[in-house]
C-alpha cells in the first residue's frame, strides 16, 4: 500500500500542512534573532540559509535534504560563533530548519522541534537586556500569541517536556505550559510573513 504523501507515519496523525504550521512558528522566532548572529559574524551565511530553507518549506515546497543540511550547517556555525548571543541565534536558525522534521512520535523530546527556537529567542532577548527575566517572560507571551490553534493542537499530541537544567530548556517548558493551558483564539492569531513582518488573521 502506498504511503500518503500528505501525512507522516508515526504514533498519531501529523499532516504536511500541520508541519508547515510548526515550521512557520519556529522560523518566525529564529528570524527575529538572526540579526544578532549576523552582526557578530557578517560573513557566515549558514544561519540565514537555514532560515531560507525553513521558509521554503513553509511556503509549500517539499521537505527535502535542504532543510536537514541547512540545519546541520547552522548548528556548526553556532559552535564556531563568538559569544553566547550569536551562538544561540545560529542555533535557533538550525532549529527552524529542522522543524520540518518533527516526527509524530509520542516523546517529549520532539517538543523541541516545535518550541525550542522560540525559547532560544526569548533567552537571547533576556541576555540582550542584561539578564532581565521579565524580558524573557514578555517574549514568551508574544510567542504565546503567535501560536495558532493548529499549532497548539499539534503540541498537545506530545508529552510535556521536563524543565531541564539549562535556561533555554526552562523557558521551553514554561512556553509549553502556557500554550497547553491557554490556547489563543483564532481572531488573535499573528501570522509572520516571509519578510519578518506580521499580519493578523
Amino acid at each position: 500500500m502506498a504511503s500518503d504523501p500528505h501525512s507522516v507515519p508515526g504514533d498519531f496523525p501529523l499532516s504536511m500542512d500541520e508541519l508547515r504550521v510548526v515550521a512557520r512558528y519556529a522560523v518566525a522566532a529564529a528570524h527575529d534573532v538572526l540579526p544578532a548572529f549576523e552582526r557578530a559574524v557578517p560573513d557566515d551565511p549558514r544561519p540565514r540559509a537555514a532560515i531560507d530553507a525553513a521558509w521554503c518549506f513553509v511556503h509549500g515546497a517539499r521537505r527535502t535534504r535542504r532543510q536537514r543540511v541547512a540545519s546541520v550547517a547552522a548548528h556548526r556555525a553556532a559552535r564556531a560563533a563568538p559569544g553566547d548571543i550569536a551562538r544561540l541565534a545560529a542555533r535557533a536558525a538550525g532549529d527552524a530548519a529542522s522543524a520540518a522534521y518533527l516526527h509524530p512520535l509520542a516523546r517529549a523530546s520532539q517538543v523541541a522541534h516545535i518550541l525550542r527556537a522560540a525559547a532560544t529567542a526569548a533567552h537571547i532577548a533576556e541576555l540582550q537586556a542584561g539578564g532581565d527575566p521579565a524580558i524573557a517572560d514578555a517574549f514568551l507571551e508574544r510567542s504565546r500569541h503567535r501560536a495558532t490553534p493548529v499549532l497548539i493542537d499539534v503540541l498537545r499530541r506530545y508529552p510535556s517536556p521536563a524543565g531541564g537544567s539549562g535556561r533555554v530548556a526552562h523557558l521551553m517548558a514554561t512556553l509549553d505550559r502556557l500554550l497547553r493551558r491557554a490556547p489563543v483564539p483564532a481572531s488573535a492569531v499573528v501570522l509572520p510573513q516571509h519578510d519578518g513582518t506580521e499580519a493578523t488573521a
